[in-house]
């Protein structure tokens, strides 16, 4: 039998399945017992999926007008958004509630894992249809038993129920792998390119082509672009893979090597996108593609962040990495072609603090400990296939239309600021390397109520001449421009860093509070929630990243006060990204370096000289024998202090001489006066 053979009958076995287990479920509806309103409403909602993809398939696509296309959206999503949520099965304490804690997280779970199909039905993907519908038919199956036993008790064994999700996740995890892996490398995989590239993008009935939650963001951020001029379009996307571009050129990489480049963008920008993809291919990349829409609700997404906790276990997890290691290999020639992604994000939404549910599944001691292992390997794993010498990245980010009524003149701000002049800003930042180059340490200190008080040891260059400690960045990777940055030594960097307000990864931490010794995080604390013990979690899983402890990776000192004065002026300082907020202030990553797998490959700044500090104590242990493991953490989340809660930064010589770079939160460093002009205007 050929391969088009195989993949027919692979094709008519799947159909086959599908109307097997639609037909279970639709029988469903009239189940009974003390779960039947939880099975009947998924029941109704999976047969409600499975009608649409008939549907679609028949059409072709979502054949629907704009009135229609927006009530289908509604009521797929419509128990999971904020004003619905209290009540839906989805929610773990409402599962809780209403089916008992012996079950409720696990049927929150599977309800969760259900309208994870929503987008792959818009897709055409049936086969991830088919097998979260026998998923669910397999669990209700065993509730439906109990309640017909006899035996009195009307519900299933706890471990027999666990046994099923353990099996599915298991059984399903290379295809999975497969799929991520494919979307990522292979631009055959062409679902989002073609709406970007085939939808008549004035139209925007295409948003809902996605399967994504359309909500006014996007609604509000695709007509803002329709309306803008094509010179202006081009403009973003020639500032977006420009920065691509010369990304590979300043680290010395070869571009010709590769073949593609993911871009990982918002539901909105196809129009900018579209260009960039042309942009592209003259580069000689083609595009795989990644888009997402807003959440449609963050605290559902906070309850289901740990949801693995129900049956991770170290047989799954090194069953995980197996078939990790596996799909690499089968698809190594596409993994070694990926240049690298191309992110394009959106910032603005009003700020996040989610509320800790204890309903919600979460991880044990154990199962962090195994986070961390299999976060390591995987990490691993890629970098053996996709080698991080060879690969780059672009980011830059734009605000949506949820940071208020000013989102026209804030979009038209950042504009101007992915576009500020870096040749002044290299300029001015090499004098602050100029004197930072010559530090032993370097101190920080915080004003008001800030209590930082910091000393960050920078290494010791052997040939002044011709090495440095610090990286220029102007506007490549990172986009905007605005930061000089190093590998702190470890030993000796100690002391407080504080920040009375700051959002990672669109979480909010109040009075964060992070004690160093030996450049390791030694104590950590908030004011997010009553308890400590609480606080102290939340750090944990959210900064530390189920680490016991993370090394000071990085050491910045931000320039862009336009940025800063942006966000002032505007009022939108909490809702920036950490792409520009890191620019607005000094700023300290834990985690990795920044060179994290790229120690060994020579950078150089633009006045030629060599950057040394491109490893610490921790990452070379990566020389030893198995070393890997302990070098690196998979992480690194950058923590900044605002110029109007920093008093100074102080070089301090191995002589015992000072120079301030900033006093009173200003620059104070001859030649650059200029960055104070946004501080002060």
């Amino acid at each position: 039998m050929n391969e088009e053979e195989l993949c027919r009958e692979a094709e008519e076995t799947l159909r086959e399945r599908f109307a097997l287990v639609s037909e279970r479920i639709a029988e469903m509806c009239g189940m009974t017992g003390p779960s039947a309103s939880y099975f009947r409403q998924q029941a109704a909602f999976l047969t409600r999926l499975a009608g649409l993809y008939r549907r679609m398939e028949a059409a072709g696509g979502l054949e629907a007008d704009m009135e229609e296309c927006r009530r289908i959206q509604e009521e797929l999503y419509a128990d999971i958004l904020p004003k619905a949520y209290g009540t839906s099965y989805a929610n773990p304490a409402y599962a809780v509630q209403m089916l008992g804690e012996e079950f409720g997280p696990a049927l929150a779970l599977l309800a969760a894992q259900i309208r994870r199909c929503i987008r792959e039905v818009f897709r055409g993907n049936l086969l991830e249809l088919v097998i979260t519908m026998e998923l669910f038919a397999e669990v209700s199956g065993c509730f439906e038993a109990a309640a017909c036993d006899g035996m009195g008790t009307e519900l299933p064994e706890s471990r027999e129920v666990r046994q099923i999700f353990y099996w599915h996740f298991h059984d399903y995890s290379e295809l999975m792998s497969e799929q991520n892996l494919r979307r990522m490398t292979d631009p055959a995989e062409d679902f989002e390119l073609r709406i970007v590239t085939g939808a008549d993008l004035a139209d925007l009935r295409y948003l809902y082509r996605y399967g994504a939650c359309i909500s006014e963001n996007e609604r509000k951020l695709a007509a803002f672009l329709n309306g803008l001029p094509k010179e202006e379009i081009q403009a973003m996307a020639d500032t977006y893979t420009e920065g691509y571009r010369i990304g590979f050129e300043v680290t010395g990489k070869d571009l010709a090597k590769k073949q593609t480049v993911q871009i990982r963008y918002p539901i909105g920008f196809e129009r900018v996108v579209r260009a960039a993809v042309r942009n592209f291919e003259k580069m000689g990349l083609r595009v795989t593609m990644q888009a997402e829409g807003t959440p449609p609700n963050r605290q559902y997404d906070y309850d289901h962040r740990e949801d693995r906790a129900y049956y991770l276990d170290k047989a799954y997890v090194e069953h995980s990495l197996e078939v990790r290691r596996n799909c690499f290999e089968k698809e190594k020639k596409k993994a070694a072609a990926l240049a690298g992604p191309a992110v394009i994000e959106l910032f603005g939404e009003e700020p996040f603090a989610p509320e800790h549910k204890k309903e919600a599944f979460s991880y044990t001691d154990r199962q962090r400990q195994l986070l961390v292992y299999e976060a390591g390997c995987a990490g691993k794993i890629t970098n053996q296939y996709m080698p991080g010498e060879e690969r780059s990245f672009t980011i830059i980010a734009f605000p949506m239309p949820a940071i208020g009524e000013r989102f026209e003149e804030i979009f038209r701000e950042t504009v101007r600021i992915n576009t500020l002049d870096y040749m002044l800003y290299r300029d001015m930042q090499q004098k602050l390397i100029d004197v930072l180059d010559g530090a032993d340490r370097v101190h920080i200190t915080g004003r008001g109520d800030n209590r930082t008080d910091l000393y960050v040891n920078i290494v010791t260059l052997a040939d002044p001449a011709k090495e440095t400690a610090f990286e220029n960045c102007v506007a490549d990777v990172n986009i905007p421009v605005g930061e000089v940055f190093t590998s702190p030594v470890l030993k000796r960097t100690e002391g407080k860093l504080f920040v009375s307000q700051v959002y990672l990864r669109g979480l909010k931490f109040e009075n964060l509070e992070i004690d160093f010794k030996d450049g390791m995080i030694a104590e950590y604390t908030c004011t997010n929630f009553a308890s400590e013990e609480e606080n102290k979690t939340y750090i944990r899983d959210n900064v530390l990243m189920h680490h016991e402890t993370l090394p000071m990776g990085e050491f910045a000192i931000g320039t862009n006060t336009a940025a800063y004065r942006m966000a002032r002026d505007y009022g939108i300082a909490g809702r920036l990204p950490i792409l520009i907020a890191e620019k607005t202030g000094p700023h300290f990553a834990v985690g990795d370096t920044c060179y994290s797998h790229e120690e060994d490959n020579l950078s150089c700044n633009p006045d030629g000289k060599a950057i040394v500090a491109r490893e610490n104590e921790i990452s070379a242990l990566r020389h030893e024998e198995n070393g890997e493991q302990k070098a690196y953490y998979n992480c690194h989340t950058d923590i900044t202090i605002p110029y109007d809660e920093l008093d100074r930064i102080t070089v301090i010589r191995a002589d015992g001489t000072k120079t301030d770079l900033i006093a009173g939160g200003r620059f104070v460093l001859a030649g650059t006066e200029a960055l104070n002009g946004p501080l002060d205007s």
